[in-house]
């Protein structure tokens, strides 16, 4: 099983849809979908700016952000299934199909290791990744990604969180960062992929 952490950067360009149309023709059975906040997110962070609450509300807020792009990605492809926990994303990849982790089942009533603005939907992905024993996880972004770029690197200067390099640290699937202008290179990754 694969994870594809699809960032919400992606929300309003056209590949996304190259992403979405491949995963679903390539993936079924194999692929859940992480999706990130995008501008959803962006707006809980204006709000928290305006209003004053806490990162807990806005993590919880976020958390929400990420369902809405969920929801959007099962509007451009309807055989999409959206999966809130571990059963119905199993459930779903054994019925052929591709999941999109809706996270919703992580709001909190109080803070932890995750309700921060350190921990965004890269460090989710990377969570769930370790949850369900993938084999790889993919993050695809819309900026560059040079293919030697350490991942200290990237974290520091904001292309994955700041909380990412620790959750896959010692990770034992395989991560790699792609460019949203990568959609061949991961059809091509997963059409070689070992059927398990």
């Amino acid at each position: 099983m694969w994870v594809v952490k699809i960032g919400g950067s992606l929300s309003h360009e056209p590949t996304l849809r190259n992403w979405l149309d491949e995963l679903c023709e390539v993936g079924g059975g194999r692929v859940v979908i992480v999706p990130g906040g995008g501008d959803f997110a962006d707006k809980v962070r204006q709000y928290q700016s305006e209003w004053r609450f806490d990162d807990l509300v806005a993590h919880n807020m976020c958390l929400l952000a990420m369902t809405q792009y969920a929801i959007m990605m099962q509007g451009v492809r309807p055989e999409l299934v959206l999966a809130s926990s571990e059963a119905k994303i199993r459930r779903a990849l054994r019925d052929g199909h591709v999941a999109v982790w809706v996270p919703t089942a992580l709001m909190r009533d109080t803070p932890d290791a995750m309700s921060n603005w350190d921990t965004t939907s890269d460090s989710l992905a990377a969570w769930l990744s370790t949850m369900l024993n993938a084999e790889r996880l993919i993050v695809v972004k819309s900026c560059p990604i040079f293919e030697d770029e350490r991942l200290e690197t990237l974290a520091a200067t904001g292309v994955v969180d700041r909380r990412f390099v620790d959750y896959v640290n010692d990770a034992n699937y395989v991560v790699e960062l792609l460019n949203k202008d990568n959609v061949a290179l991961m059809r091509d990754r997963l059409l070689n992929m070992p059927v398990t």
